[in-house]
């Protein structure tokens, strides 16, 4: 079969199919471990133009894979989270130091997950979790990076994440940060690729529609990382962007470039609200 034909299908798929099976979220409610609230839906912040009510990806799972989630002795995640917990005491690098000697207990980093990315007055520009990861094992552990989206990056972010599960994401667009966001902005509604699609066409106009075996959600990632049963593993935000930008067929970002980044702080500022969750299951 011609590429072209594939491209077809492909849409085909997306735009033709999702009119037969359309199914708006569920109305379950997330309590984690029987005592962590989550918020998985509420009013669309205001600078979201297209939606009036925002949900959580959870909403939109089976009953199945919303109970993995659910309790943290179930969801695979955690396991990632156990590790860093481990790299969080370790002393690395010329400095003698581990990320406990400068911030205390894991714990204590409750609320950052919450407002990242966020503007680095230092830096002069948008910082990711994973950017100020490696800047404080290189700058105050004399350590090696870890790699972008590799796992161990991954996981000492699920950890982050972790602490601040039920609080309300709370990213900041204004200011310096807002000529990023603007930028992230405008990735988010170009359409790319051979099937010319943004991300908007599936995230916004047909959430809820039925892509492949799955349904589509509104793409929020105050769940991230996530653990994807597909893959088996937890998987970060710019790990996601580039296998959405790939399925359009089009030729992708670098997880860490700066197009990543300005559109991690857009696809964060819509799921203002909403309450972190990650690590969290998904399909």
């Amino acid at each position: 079969m011609k590429k072209t034909t594939l491209a077809v299908c492909s849409i085909a798929v997306l735009w033709v199919g999702p009119q037969l099976a359309v199914a708006d979220p569920d109305d379950d409610q997330l309590v984690i471990n029987e005592e962590i609230s989550i918020v998985t839906e509420v009013a669309a912040p205001a600078h979201v133009e297209n939606l009036s009510t925002i949900y959580s990806g959870w909403r939109f799972r089976s009953d199945e894979t919303q109970a993995v989630q659910m309790d943290d002795f179930d969801n695979p995640g955690m396991i990632g989270v156990e590790n860093a917990l481990v790299d969080w005491d370790t002393v690395e690098g010329t400095a003698g130091q581990s990320c406990a000697g400068c911030h205390g207990a894991a714990e204590d980093m409750a609320g950052v997950r919450a407002v990242y990315p966020k503007w680095n007055e230092e830096k002069g520009l948008v910082t990711t979790l994973e950017m100020e990861v490696n800047n404080c094992r290189e700058a105050r552990m004399g350590a090696d990076k870890w790699k972008y989206t590799g796992g161990d990056m991954t996981d000492m972010v699920a950890l982050i994440s972790s602490v601040s599960r039920g609080m309300p994401v709370n990213v900041a667009i204004d200011g310096p940060a807002q000529s990023t966001w603007e930028e992230g902005k405008e990735l988010y509604y170009t359409r790319t690729g051979q099937l010319e699609l943004s991300c908007a066409n599936c995230h916004e106009d047909s959430y809820g529609m039925m892509i492949r075996a799955d349904h589509l959600s509104q793409g929020q990632i105050n769940g991230f990382p996530t653990y994807r049963l597909k893959n088996t593993k937890l998987n970060s935000v710019h790990a996601r962007f580039k296998g959405c930008v790939r399925d359009t067929r089009a030729e992708t970002y670098k997880p860490g470039s700066p197009e990543f980044v300005a559109l991690e702080l857009y696809v964060a500022s819509r799921g203002n609200g909403l309450s972190v969750e990650g690590p969290s299951v998904r399909n």
